[in-house]
């Protein structure tokens, strides 16, 4: 049994998986901000190093295939933003590349989009 006291480790990023890095780490920096640390991008790998410390890699997958909204049968995981104006947030999240699914369940709580290429996120009121 773990002491809850003391961690057994630090958190470190989410990893998606994606046919193009650079792009998606572009697509998330509009989102999030921060800076693209690309230093093992000959590797396939990209990270996005956020001011929260809730950094997300990009990792190179040329066979990658979007998990499937609203069938989770496929969804591995998803993100979510916290936001204070739904409609501001999707107007920018339209503009940077994002696309606005057809279900939407608590439209006026959550919004769930695609990215690029193909994961699943939400933008979440607060």
């Amino acid at each position: 049994m773990s002491n809850i006291d003391t961690p057994i480790a630090k958190f470190g990023l989410v990893a998606l998986d994606c046919p193009d890095p650079r792009g998606l780490a572009e697509f998330y920096r509009g989102i999030v901000g921060g800076r693209i640390n690309d230093t093992s991008e000959a590797d396939g790998w990209i990270r996005l190093v956020t001011d929260t410390g809730s950094d997300i890699g990009f990792q190179l997958d040329p066979d990658h295939e979007p998990p499937g909204w609203p069938d989770g049968s496929s969804q591995q995981a998803h993100l979510d933003f916290d936001v204070s104006d739904l409609d501001a947030a999707e107007q920018q999240l339209l503009a940077l590349g994002a696309i606005k699914t057809e279900t939407q369940p608590e439209p006026n709580e959550w919004r769930v989009f695609l990215d690029p290429a193909g994961h699943p996120f939400c933008i979440c009121k607060v």
